[in-house]
């Protein structure tokens, strides 16, 4: 089976959104059953108003310290910026981002990479925002991983008619966060579709993907 995918170009998502007034005006018109519609975590995350400013924030020593040790990578310095790190400590709580840190250190020495996020929880590795390389308005903004994203889905599934998925995709990799029920199954095969992330890392504002059958 073949597939085509249709990239959505839609406003600057902001808290001020809501999903269903993006879904109507953006995807009813296109997406049909039996289609699978990809929405970006980081503005399911931005509706649900799950955002911190730096302003808000407080940087303790240990954000400080321990963002020091954080390998830079080709997407960015994840938790290796002092206020994503305090914003993971603030989400898990000191002593956990602690223990992570430490085991993930040890761990890189034997080639396992990964570890701290593992260790650290999920919602973790899902925190965005703190730079300007996209937006100019992420520079003072953090962005927190979205909540109950399956029922997101499930909800909008049974609203419209249309299969959906939340992901995070970036330009090393890709994980989904939420699926309705309908395609479990699938997950993987979303994975490989959009394994070149479609959607870039600019400002192309392209957050929602709808992918569809060729017959």
């Amino acid at each position: 089976m073949d597939y085509r995918r249709e990239l959505l170009k839609t406003h600057f998502i902001t808290t001020k959104d809501s999903l269903d007034e993006v879904v109507s005006k953006y995807v009813v018109s296109i997406a049909q059953e039996g289609d699978i519609v990809i929405f970006c975590e980081k503005i399911i995350s931005i509706m649900q108003g799950r955002v911190v400013y730096k302003k808000d924030i407080r940087l303790s020593f240990w954000a400080k310290f321990l963002s020091r040790f954080v390998t830079k990578n080709s997407y960015g310095f994840s938790v290796g910026d002092p206020y994503k790190m305090q914003v993971a400590i603030n989400e898990s709580g000191l002593i956990r981002i602690i223990f992570a840190s430490i085991i993930g250190g040890f761990s890189k020495l034997f080639g396992l990479k990964g570890v701290f996020y593992i260790l650290a929880g999920n919602q973790v590795s899902e925190i965005d925002g703190f730079h300007e390389e996209s937006f100019k308005e992420y520079k003072n903004m953090g962005i927190l991983g979205s909540k109950d994203t399956s029922l997101v889905c499930e909800k909008l599934k049974k609203q419209y008619g249309f299969s959906c998925a939340v992901v995070d995709i970036n330009d090393i990799g890709g994980n989904i966060i939420g699926i309705s029920s309908d395609i479990l199954s699938q997950k993987q095969l979303i994975l490989d579709i959009l394994a070149d992330n479609p959607a870039g890392q600019s400002n192309a504002q392209t957050p929602i993907i709808i992918i569809k059958k060729i017959t």
